[in-house]
């Protein structure tokens, strides 16, 4: 099994695009907003997802801006404090999931993508209309980039149970964002 740092590292490899980027101050609060709402969406608790953001946004020390690097680190800081702060979720939900009778569970399409007309609104009610463990498998795989394997490591579980929670978390979300639209036309 891949070390923690050993995917970050892969991560890191994969996110960086423009190493040199200097972000202006006037951004940070559009940063820290996608961080609370990254955290919110993972943990589903308001309050333990601005505990995240602020301690994420806490190691700048005041600098006047902050380097892309440094706002790829605040996202997994992020992504650390608010699974570590439903750990106990994590483990409820991949026992439920793990109960669950076990079908071939297909890999998500590569091309897989939001529909155009959904809302931010309409993404986090469905998102977080999903069970904790496929919900988090989910916004880390698709939504962050990070690999099963990472995955696994950061979510602590085995990689068989990843893959079924990542394909059971796409047809909630088809299923739940298809709801929405129907509702909506009626």
């Amino acid at each position: 099994m891949p070390s923690l740092m050993s995917c970050a590292k892969r991560s890191q490899n994969r996110r960086r695009s423009q190493d040199d980027t200097r972000v202006h101050p006037a951004t940070v609060p559009d940063h820290a907003a996608n961080l609370y709402w990254l955290a919110f969406l993972l943990t589903g608790d308001r309050e333990a997802s601005v505990d995240a953001a602020v301690e994420a946004l806490d190691s700048s020390d005041g600098n006047a801006f902050f380097s892309a690097w440094m706002l790829a680190w605040s996202r997994k800081v992020v992504i650390a404090k608010a699974l570590a702060a439903i750990r106990q979720e994590l483990a409820e939900s991949a026992l439920r999931l793990a109960s669950t009778r076990d079908s071939n569970y297909p890999a998500p399409p590569r091309n897989w993508s939001l529909a155009p007309g959904a809302s931010k609104i309409q993404l986090e009610r469905a998102l977080l209309a999903i069970d904790t463990l496929p919900r988090c498998v989910l916004l880390l795989s698709l939504f962050e980039g990070l690999s099963l394997d990472d995955a696994t490591v950061l979510l602590d579980v085995d990689r068989g149970l990843v893959r079924k929670a990542q394909a059971v978390a796409l047809q909630q979300l088809t299923s739940n964002l298809a709801g929405m639209a129907v509702a909506a036309r009626v």
